[in-house]
């Protein structure tokens, strides 16, 4: 519990089996969390074997790989069940060059990060990292089965949350890039870019009433 409040911290895995335990050990030294979700998006090694064997944890195994995205969508849903006020997603962003991310990642990321901040008129200093806390009240308001299944599921589910007028907070968290660590190669960074630009170009379009948007619906 934190300040009276259920922290569920939900884990989208897929082939995790390497770095399971050590990201499980750091998330709960803390001595905060509740409880532990893990959805492994059918792993070919032993990820839902050794999850099943952590204390305080809840492991449901997709059937067939539904992507990062789709991995998400039921993470929340479970998160909802299991009756979260605060939801916190896997450790990835912070200090970014000393945590061991590639020079392009970061620059790529400083390029979207800007064009984000303008068509979306917000001054965000990170819109790709997983790390992500939601209340109970803000998870429940978002529609997100219209969201991507894949990577870009995260950033648009941040363009919504500005498109409903949430206050976002923004806390340091470290970075760690390493081998046995999953990443995003090129090919799908490049995919995924464009999709954010598509998303926020999306978003503007609809705020000028230029378009209406599935994701970012007018309000009544």
């Amino acid at each position: 519990m934190f300040k009276n409040k259920k922290i569920v911290v939900v884990m989208p895995a897929y082939n995790a089996a390497k770095t399971l335990q050590r990201t499980y050990d750091e998330v709960m030294e803390q001595g905060v969390v509740d409880l532990v979700i893990l959805v492994d998006d059918a792993s070919h090694d032993e990820t839902s074997a050794i999850a099943s064997r952590l204390p305080h944890t809840k492991v449901f195994v997709h059937e067939r790989n539904k992507g990062y995205g789709g991995n998400q969508k039921t993470c929340y849903r479970m998160a909802l069940e299991a009756g979260a006020d605060i939801v916190i997603t896997r450790i990835l962003g912070g200090y970014a060059l000393k945590g061991g991310m590639p020079p392009w990642k970061y620059i790529a990321n400083r390029f979207l990060t800007l064009a984000e901040n303008i068509l979306l008129g917000a001054k965000l200093s990170e819109y790709h990292t997983g790390y992500r806390a939601f209340s109970r009240e803000l998870l429940q308001s978002l529609s997100k089965d219209g969201n991507s299944d894949d990577y870009l599921f995260d950033n648009q589910m941040l363009a919504q949350i500005i498109w409903q007028g949430y206050t976002i907070a923004e806390v340091s968290c470290p970075t760690k890039y390493f081998t046995e660590a999953s990443s995003i190669n090129l090919r799908r960074s490049i995919r995924y870019g464009l999709g954010c630009l598509w998303t926020a170009f999306t978003f503007r379009l609809a705020r000028i009433g230029i378009i209406h948007s599935r994701l970012f619906p007018v309000n009544p």
